[in-house]
């Protein structure tokens, strides 16, 4: 019997300039989100967890892609809301109808249930779990260990976790996304098999030699040119 060829989706349809806003589109560009959005290998039909989404940006690429049949669910902190505002009501408002916005820290997806999810995405955010907003209470963000269990328990067998961060030198402490926003590939490798999530695939698409990994994300010298990594893992 011949092999069935699963025809790959056309990811540039979601990129048509529609109602987005204007600075949507700029935002693609500056983050290389066609690129981005192929690599984490999202279909029509699944469900998401789009965890850090911030005002939805790729919140909304991942809903134009599983479309009608599929799920997406926003996730951010309560602690957020402060700089968030009202960006993910105007962003859903009356459109994003397969998008469940959901408020919660990073080491409680209780909304979701046991092996519903087919793809986590986590983009610039696991070095939180080391960071204390200001006026929250240490560890309000989230517990690591509780966190990439909640990750391995939402996701079904098969399913992938896709993760970028800004690279910390290896053997840097975790500790270190709280200082410099950024965490070292080693570690989030040591946590990911605890939890038994396998890596299967990697990008040098955000990559910058010539970043050392010491300097604040936000320094001006280096802000939007970190050293980068993309990383997929599996659960088995």
């Amino acid at each position: 019997m011949p092999e069935t060829t699963v025809p790959a989706f056309d990811y540039d349809s979601v990129f048509v300039h529609d109602g987005r806003p204007k600075d949507d589109f700029e935002q693609y560009e500056l983050r290389n989100s066609r690129q981005i959005l192929a690599f984490t290998g999202v279909m029509p039909g699944m469900t998401v967890l789009d965890m850090e989404a911030g005002g939805g940006i790729y919140t909304e690429l991942f809903s134009l892609v599983v479309g009608e049949e599929g799920k997406v669910y926003l996730q951010n902190p309560p602690e957020f809301e402060t700089f968030l505002g009202d960006a993910v009501e105007k962003r859903m408002d009356g459109r994003l109808i397969n998008v469940t916005h959901i408020q919660t820290s990073f080491d409680d997806f209780e909304p979701i249930g046991d092996m519903e999810v087919d793809l986590v995405t986590w983009f610039l955010g696991p070095h939180e779990l080391w960071y204390t907003p200001e006026g929250a209470e240490p560890g309000a963000l989230g517990d690591p260990d509780v966190a990439f269990s909640e990750i391995a328990r939402v996701l079904k067998p098969g399913g992938h976790f896709v993760v970028i961060d800004h690279r910390a030198p290896d053997g840097a402490p975790a500790t270190t996304g709280g200082v410099t926003h950024r965490l070292a590939q080693d570690t989030l490798m040591d946590m990911m098999g605890d939890v038994g999530l396998v890596l299967v695939e990697e990008s040098d698409l955000l990559a910058n030699p010539d970043d050392d990994g010491t300097l604040n994300v936000f320094d001006p010298s280096i802000r939007r040119q970190t050293d980068r990594y993309i990383l997929k893992f599996e659960k088995s």
